[in-house]
C-alpha cells in the first residue's frame, strides 16, 4: 500500500513514516523544505513537496496514494485560530481529492476537552464544536467528510505523545519550569493527562489503515491518566528545582496561555481501539520517558 502522510517530518508523522516503511508499505511524505525532503529520503520515503497552505500539493499527494494520513498541524499558538482554519481547509481538500474512491483517510485529533458521558473518555464521546477559546476543528471536519460517504476516520491522540525529540506539551512545561525556576501543579494536582509513546501511536495509525476504517474513531492512548502532580514532580526532579502547588486563581500567572492544558482533567480509555485493531502499546510510560528520554538535555 502507498500512503500519503502530511506532517511526515514531524514528531508523530516521522514515526508514522518509519512504522509503515518497516511494515513493507510505501510512503509518500509531504515536505515543505529541503531539510524535510532530505530527512524523508534518509528514512526511505518518497518526497512530495508542498505544504498545508498550497491545496494543489495536497490534492496531488492524495491522488498519488492508496491511503491518506493527516498528522500535520501548524503548532504556532501565537496564531492558533489561524492554524485551525488552515487545518480545516486542508482536511476538506484532502477529502475532496479522495471523494468517489475507496481510499481510507485518517485525520489526527485529540482527546482533550471531549464531551464525556463518564469520567473516562471513550471513542464514543463527541468532539466539542469549535469555539473562540478552542477553535481546533480537525474532528468536526473529518466527520463532515464521513457524512458524505468519504472514508475519513479520526485518530485521537492524548496531550502527551512522548519520546526522544518531543517538543509538545511536556517540553513546553519544561520551558515554563525553566523560566519560573519551579515546577507547579494546580491545587492538589490530581487532574489527569493520558499519554502514549510516539511509536505506539504510529503503530495504531498503521493498524487502522490496514483495517480499512470507515468513519471510525480511535484512541491511541496507552496510559489512561497520569496525575499532573506526578508529571510536575518528574520535571522538578529532572531540572533540580522545587515542585509546588499553586491555587487555581494564580494558575494563569504561572502557566499563562498554557493554563487550560495544565488544568485539564481528561482521562481516556482505548479499550475499543485495542479490541478493534489488536493494538497493544509496548513503549515506555510517560514518567519513565521524562526521566530517561533526553527531555532535559541542553
Amino acid at each position: 500500500m502507498r500512503v500519503f502522510v502530511t506532517g511526515a517530518t514531524g514528531f508523530v508523522g516521522s514515526a508514522v513514516v518509519e512504522e509503515f516503511l518497516a511494515s513493507g508499505h510505501e510512503v509518500l511524505g509531504l515536505a515543505r523544505s529541503d531539510k524535510g525532503a532530505e530527512l524523508l529520503t534518509k528514512l526511505g520515503a518518497d518526497v512530495h513537496r508542498g505544504d498545508l497552505e498550497t491545496p494543489e500539493t495536497l490534492r496531488s499527494g492524495a491522488c498519488a496514494a492508496d491511503a491518506v494520513i493527516h498528522t500535520a498541524f501548524l503548532h504556532d499558538f501565537s496564531r492558533f485560530q489561524q492554524s485551525c482554519v488552515i487545518d480545516r481547509a486542508a482536511i476538506k481538500t484532502l477529502g475532496a481529492a479522495i471523494d468517489g474512491t475507496d481510499k481510507p483517510m485518517i485525520v489526527t485529533a485529540g482527546v482533550a476537552f471531549l464531551e464525556t458521558a463518564d469520567q473516562i473518555a471513550t471513542e464514543n464521546d463527541k468532539a466539542p464544536e469549535p469555539t473562540d477559546q478552542y477553535p481546533r476543528a480537525s474532528e468536526v471536519a473529518a466527520s463532515a467528510l464521513a457524512a458524505r460517504g468519504i472514508r475519513a476516520s479520526v485518530m485521537r491522540l492524548p496531550p502527551s505523545v512522548h519520546g526522544a525529540g518531543d517538543h509538545g506539551f511536556v517540553a513546553m512545561l519544561i520551558d515554563i519550569t525553566r523560566e519560573k525556576g519551579l515546577s507547579a501543579y494546580i491545587e492538589d494536582g490530581r487532574n489527569h493527562w493520558p499519554a502514549v509513546h510516539r511509536r505506539d501511536a504510529a503503530c495504531a495509525f498503521r493498524l487502522a489503515i490496514e483495517l480499512g476504517p470507515r468513519g471510525e474513531t480511535f484512541h491511541a492512548v496507552a496510559e489512561e491518566g497520569v496525575p499532573f502532580q506526578k508529571i510536575a514532580q518528574a520535571i522538578a526532579t529532572g531540572l533540580d528545582v522545587p515542585c509546588t502547588t499553586i491555587p487555581a486563581e494564580d494558575a494563569a500567572g504561572h502557566f499563562t496561555w498554557f493554563t487550560p492544558f495544565a488544568a485539564m482533567d481528561q482521562p481516556a480509555s482505548s479499550a475499543q481501539t485495542r479490541e478493534r485493531l489488536g493494538w497493544t502499546p509496548t513503549g515506555p510510560e510517560l514518567l519513565k520517558d521524562i526521566a530517561e528520554a533526553g527531555y532535559f538535555d541542553p
